[in-house]
């Protein structure tokens, strides 16, 4: 009997076949030696991740918003469409987190809204909007900010704050393009969120997809009939392209 020890596992028995089970036993630590390498190079990789912890709107507002979608896709065939990986929302925060404490954001984020009641406002779009890219533009239903949105929103901040960077690459986005689809303004708008998007600067809306500048003024112009809807749950998404929600990395469940 040989007391040989590969990378601290005893070698098998002399028996028939001892060199195929000697061969298997190499290839198996062969793969977890592979395996942990490619999880501790992609952690190495990503080390950050772009959340947005957003509420999920009723079937009130999902048909409003893939209405203007269609219409927007219509006039500008080169935008994308609210679908599964492009979720309708609305955003509460936008943070770079580091990867390895998203648990902990969870958690944190789950807490906030343990004590609040979401499902219970009554919340009201009211007009549409768009951020400007010359000669495009990124277009969305805006809702009227509430008290109780706002409050939310900066409990949030709040839970978050202990978890978050200053900023991050491309690679902390959901990216189908290697990071070539992710904007520098993205990667801007988010490092600077919670000065720039939150407190009195709260614009609460739900993205409805991409149309010209000529296009999206002549639908600012246009009469916009308000409507209320509610919101059904929450969820923290993985940012991609245009700030959208590409990526469920967790469901949060809201209290009735």
């Amino acid at each position: 009997m040989k007391a040989a020890v590969l990378a601290g596992v005893p070698a098998p028995l002399d028996y028939p076949g001892h060199s195929c089970a000697r061969v298997f036993t190499a290839i198996g630590v062969g793969l977890a030696l592979m395996l942990g390498f490619v999880q501790g190079a992609v952690a190495q990789q990503n080390p950050l991740t772009a959340i947005d912890i957003a509420l999920e709107p009723d079937a009130t507002m999902l048909q409003h918003a893939k209405d203007a979608n269609a219409r927007l896709l219509k006039s500008f065939p080169k935008g994308f469409t609210l679908d599964e990986t492009h979720h309708p929302h609305v955003t509460l925060l936008q943070q770079f987190v580091r990867t390895a404490d998203l648990d902990k954001v969870f958690a944190a984020a789950n807490a906030v809204l343990a004590k609040e009641k979401p499902t219970s406002w009554t919340l009201t779009a009211f007009k549409y909007y768009y951020i400007p890219s010359p000669p495009v533009g990124l277009a969305g239903i805006v809702v009227k900010p509430t008290e109780d949105l706002r409050r939310l929103q900066n409990e949030l901040i709040k839970a978050v704050e202990p978890y978050t960077a200053k900023t991050g690459t491309p690679a902390a986005f959901f990216s189908e393009d290697a990071g070539r689809d992710i904007q520098e303004s993205l990667i801007e708008y988010v490092s600077h969120f919670v000065t720039i998007a939150a407190g009195k600067r709260f614009n609460p809306h739900v993205t409805i997809g991409v149309g010209t500048e000529t296009y999206l003024n002549k639908m600012l112009a246009e009469p916009f009939d308000s409507f209320t809807f509610s919101a059904t749950g929450a969820s923290v998404y993985q940012l991609g392209s245009f700030g959208t929600a590409r990526k469920e990395l967790k469901a949060l469940p809201l209290a009735p």
